[in-house]
């Protein structure tokens, strides 16, 4: 591939990160308890932000026409999420050669929640977070920051490129209708992978995970909402539309599947499914094909006969940023073929911008990663992908967790 270090899978972290983005941390993080965690964020949580930014109307064209073009931008991240090169970022220092904006590019997202609990006071005091961008997973903590008010309307008439390249399945996505407050930096599909070698047949079908033979060889995920989702999905129901009653139904149908289960497993799911530990799992894209690129050529990744769900990290601009324009620059930069691309040969997820498979495969010489389904899906793909249920309020997330954390716990 092009210019990259030994070892790609673990060297960017690929599979060491993605559990972090769906759910809360098990046990301690740095040093601070998930009831810390929690505490936190139930005090920053929708039911109780009376004084929130969302009580204020805010025009968001005369916000936007006053801005004045800054030569900085404070882009939070997640690491090992962008092009790298001996040290450096190539798009970033395209962008900067292009527009004179020099990029504070920080790696210190590890996780949706206690990013969210760090920078929620200054937001609800309304300060500057020191971020101009900040990349959060679809989710209950970025309800909430849209609700809350905490982030900025966008000014899609700066954003062209979006509109010309976006891929449709980022566009007007059911958490953020409209793309009013973010828009998509990366893209990933969970469905199912297994074992060719060891499979006693092919898997197509959440059905396959009631099948006896393979007791004891099934790899669930110890996130709720995968897992959960998996269940609906199961059971035919679109989990986008789902209601209580479906989930009860779900967990119902994971608690039938449980005996045949090994275990449910955070990120080291992908270790067991290369090892041979588990012939059969619930799996992300992006670790798959960063498996089978680093010679785990008998893993396989299947798209369910009753479906796969879709998730997105994305871009959004806090309230108070001290550079609105030069965050809105780089989202439109970002949206171009060319500088997509150099993201998305390094990265090797589920790309936004359609048009940069051209320039992976002639330009920077890479048909690996042009040419794979994980990374430049078809329709047919988008078709059977589904986004993930957004809660309506803090209580409905808690049902969520009533639900499927007994059929992990028990």
């Amino acid at each position: 591939m092009n210019d990259r270090m030994p070892d790609p899978a673990l060297l960017r972290g690929l599979t060491r990160r993605r559990i972090s983005r769906r759910t809360m941390l098990q046990g301690m993080l740095g040093g601070v308890s998930m009831a810390a965690v929690a505490a936190s964020l139930a005090g920053c949580s929708i039911q109780g932000s009376v004084s929130s930014q969302a009580q204020q109307k805010v025009d968001w064209n005369a916000f936007w026409a006053k801005q004045k073009p800054t030569k900085k931008l404070n882009f939070a991240n997640w690491p090992l999420y962008i092009d790298q090169s001996h040290g450096k970022y190539p798009s970033l220092e395209a962008f900067t050669k292009k527009t004179g904006i020099a990029v504070n590019y920080q790696q210190v997202i590890q996780n949706n929640a206690p990013f969210y609990a760090a920078v929620a006071p200054e937001l609800r005091a309304h300060e500057d977070t020191g971020y101009d961008i900040v990349v959060m997973t679809n989710g209950w903590e970025l309800t909430e920051m849209i609700v809350n008010g905490f982030v900025m309307e966008l000014d899609h008439s700066r954003l062209p490129n979006f509109a010309k390249y976006g891929a449709e399945n980022v566009k007007n996505p059911p958490y953020d209708p409209k793309n009013k407050h973010s828009v998509v930096w990366q893209t990933g599909f969970t469905g199912l992978a297994y074992n060719e070698k060891l499979a006693p047949k092919p898997v197509t079908s959440f059905q396959d995970l009631l099948d006896p033979v393979f007791k004891g060889h099934i790899g669930m995920m110890n996130d709720n909402t995968e897992l959960g989702s998996a269940g609906l999905l199961a059971i035919g129901v679109n989990p986008t539309t789902s209601t209580p009653s479906d989930w009860r139904k779900a967990a119902a149908w994971l608690k039938k599947q449980r005996p045949l289960v090994s275990g449910y497993y955070d990120q080291s799911y992908i270790d067991r499914l290369s090892n041979g530990d588990t012939w059969v799992s619930q799996a992300w894209s992006g670790d798959i094909f960063q498996a089978i690129a680093g010679g785990n050529k008998h893993l396989k990744f299947v798209i369910p006969e009753e479906g796969q769900m879709i998730w997105h990290d994305n871009m959004m601009i806090p309230m108070q940023a001290q550079n609105p324009l030069s965050a809105l620059s780089w989202m439109n930069f970002y949206y171009t073929p060319e500088i997509a691309g150099m993201v998305e040969d390094w990265v090797n997820y589920v790309c936004p911008v359609p048009d940069a498979k051209d320039y992976i495969l002639h330009t920077l010489k890479d048909p690996d990663v042009a040419n794979s389904p994980l990374v430049f899906p078809d329709a047919a793909t988008d078709k059977k992908s589904h986004d993930f249920y957004v809660f309506k309020n803090y209580d409905e997330y808690e049902e969520w967790n009533k639900v499927f954390n007994p059929v992990i716990q028990s």
